[in-house]
């Protein structure tokens, strides 16, 4: 039995049925999910407060009622050019549907603990779903969902801790590291924004699978994908299509699958593989497609030179209303700070060390790791040091703040020999006097 699209009016619509589309952009309703079933009479006092009809999926030969009336006013954008000449598109403010205040409920040393075993784990899971594609057997996305499941927990708990790890944290392939970081960036961004845990599942999942499509891919694509010729970028740019026609048989949900077929595609247009525009992009493919962007923008890759976090976050606050809508962006930058955990940075007394983690209120004030002096020698041991509580007791002149950042790869300072799952002199729960 095939399904087909029938048009309903808000007020026929019963629990059970599942909406397929509106009679407005899916942005400009408190929607994050493009389809879903209607679960309860609150599902329906929604879409009448918002719409006055909407596309069902049907089997063909159920019966519904339909209406005649006329579709509503297609909804404007406003455009505007900037300097450099691209479009700006400007779209109502996001609108999350009962948004979830998730507090902070553990201190980052003790979730450090807790969650240090965690990637690893996800790794483990990544490996053998993208081995059983390779090797054509039967693909089990169930791999993530445990996984996944405890990613979600660690953030909602302490946004800082899982970020943290996933920047010290040693990988052996490139697809498994920008997945599991992808993921963790969209989580807590997830997190500021309300989402709730269902909702955040589906994020961290969407993440975690969104590269599924470049195994089968050449290899030497996938390595050099940030210098492909034209005709290489064109097959590249199929990875995505590839993964979602490999999960659809698996049984993931749609809304994985949305974050999946969404993640690369932009605010205006210029994203792939559909091109559709920003009212046209589920959220949670937004939030995966800014995350999945940042990510690939600091990563370290053989002969490419990664931007600081702190220049990525700067370029993506030049880029709002353009390849990612303005709200998303500076809810990004409300969540990771302006200098991300792991950003390695120079004080104003000369020192130098690596941000762990920031404060959402004095964003330009982040807990630093101190690993050297103002000399450039190498401490023994290390302290971690809150610029902002440590600036309550301080004069204006004497305030301790970043001089400036500094690129991957400074001498002495090392992210990877701060990985905390191996307890070397530099691990955080040895470091951490509060």
């Amino acid at each position: 039995m095939g399904v087909q699209q029938r048009k309903l009016a808000v007020h026929d619509l019963e629990i059970g049925m599942f909406v397929s589309d509106l009679d407005r952009p899916w942005h400009q309703t408190p929607f994050p999910i493009q389809g879903f079933y209607i679960r309860s009479q609150n599902d329906v006092r929604a879409l009448v407060s918002h719409c006055k009809w909407v596309m069902v999926d049907e089997p063909e030969t159920r019966e519904s009622v339909t209406v005649d009336a006329q579709p509503v006013a297609g909804f404007r954008v406003r455009a505007k050019q900037r300097a450099n000449g691209r479009e700006e598109v400007q779209l109502p403010p996001l609108s999350i549907r009962e948004p979830v205040r998730h507090k902070v409920s553990t201190t980052l040393k003790k979730e450090i603990k807790t969650s240090k075993r965690l990637l690893g784990d996800a790794e483990v899971a990544l490996e053998r779903l993208f081995n059983s594609v390779r090797s054509e057997a039967g693909l089990d996305a169930r791999l993530v969902a445990d996984v996944t499941g405890k990613m979600v927990k660690s953030v909602c708990r302490q946004p800082s801790a899982l970020l943290w790890l996933s920047r010290t944290r040693q990988y052996d392939d490139f697809v498994y590291r920008h997945a599991l970081n992808t993921s963790v960036w969209a989580l807590v961004v997830g997190r500021q924004l309300g989402l709730n845990e269902g909702l955040l599942n589906h994020l961290g999942a969407g993440c975690l699978l969104s590269q599924v499509g470049k195994t089968t891919l050449p290899a030497e694509i996938v390595q050099q994908e940030q210098h492909l010729s034209v005709e290489d970028f064109e097959i590249f740019r199929t990875y995505v299509q590839r993964g979602v026609e490999i999960l659809k048989p698996s049984g993931v949900s749609k809304a994985v699958l949305s974050v999946v077929q969404g993640h690369r595609e932009r605010h205006n247009g210029s994203g792939f593989p559909c091109g559709v525009g920003g009212e046209r992009i589920p959220l949670l493919a937004k939030v995966a497609g800014i995350a999945e962007f940042f990510e690939s923008l600091i990563a370290p890759r053989e002969g490419q030179e990664p931007m600081t976090p702190a220049k990525a976050v700067g370029l993506l606050y030049e880029m709002r209303n353009i390849e990612f809508q303005k709200d998303l962006v500076e809810a990004f930058i409300q969540a990771v700070g302006v200098y991300p955990a792991g950003t390695l940075v120079e004080l104003s007394n000369g020192c130098r060390g690596v941000v762990v983690s920031h404060s959402p209120e004095r964003r330009l004030w982040p807990s630093v790791m101190i690993m050297q002096s103002s000399e450039q020698s190498s401490f023994k041991s290390g302290k971690v040091v809150d610029l902002a509580r440590y600036n309550e007791s301080q004069t204006e002149g004497a305030a301790l703040a970043v001089r400036e950042c500094l690129p991957h790869g400074t001498d002495g300072l090392d992210l990877m020999a701060l990985d905390a799952t191996n307890e070397p002199r530099w691990s955080l729960g040895k470091l951490f006097t509060r």
